[in-house]
C-alpha cells in the first residue's frame, strides 16, 4: 500500500498544471477584491494633487486629515435595505465597506492651503506648493 503523502518534486500538482501556479494570488490581488482605492499622485507647477478613485461613495463618506504632517484618506460606509411595504427582508448580506490611505506630505507643502474636491466618484485633493517652493527653478550644473 502507497503512503497517503505526496512527493512534491515527483509528483506534478494537478491545480498547479490546470489553473498556473499564480492563480489564486492573481484572482485576490485583482483590485476587485482589493478593499483600498486605486489612487495618482502628480507633482504640478504649483501644487501635489492626489486622486482617489472611490466610485460609488458621496463626498459625505470621506473623511481628510492631518497629523503631525500625515495626510489620511478613509471612509466607511453602510448600506441597508429598504423593506417596502407588503415585503420583508428574507436573506441579505450586509454590504460594508471601509478604507484608510495616509500619505506623508512632502517637504514645501502649505499645510493650511490644502482642499478637497469630489466629482463623478473622484476625490481629489491639492496640495500646493509654498512660495518658495514654487520659485527654485532648475538649472543646470556645469560639470569641470
Amino acid at each position: 500500500m502507497l503512503p497517503l503523502t505526496r512527493n512534491k518534486r515527483n509528483v506534478p500538482n494537478f491545480f498547479d498544471d490546470f489553473f498556473g501556479r499564480n492563480f489564486w494570488n492573481d484572482v485576490f490581488d485583482k483590485p476587485e477584491w482589493n478593499s483600498n482605492p486605486a489612487v495618482n499622485v502628480y507633482e504640478k507647477k504649483d501644487d501635489f494633487e492626489i486622486e482617489v478613485a472611490a466610485p460609488g461613495l458621496d463626498k459625505k463618506d470621506f473623511h481628510i486629515d492631518l497629523k503631525d504632517n500625515v495626510l489620511t484618506v478613509s471612509s466607511e460606509k453602510q448600506e441597508t435595505k429598504e423593506e417596502k411595504d407588503g415585503e420583508k427582508i428574507v436573506f441579505s448580506e450586509f454590504n460594508y465597506s471601509s478604507f484608510s490611505r495616509s500619505f506623508r506630505l512632502p517637504e514645501g507643502v502649505d499645510a493650511n492651503k490644502i482642499k478637497a474636491t469630489h466629482k463623478n466618484g473622484v476625490l481629489k485633493i491639492a496640495l500646493p506648493k509654498r512660495e518658495e517652493l514654487k520659485k527654485q527653478v532648475s538649472r543646470m550644473i556645469d560639470i569641470t
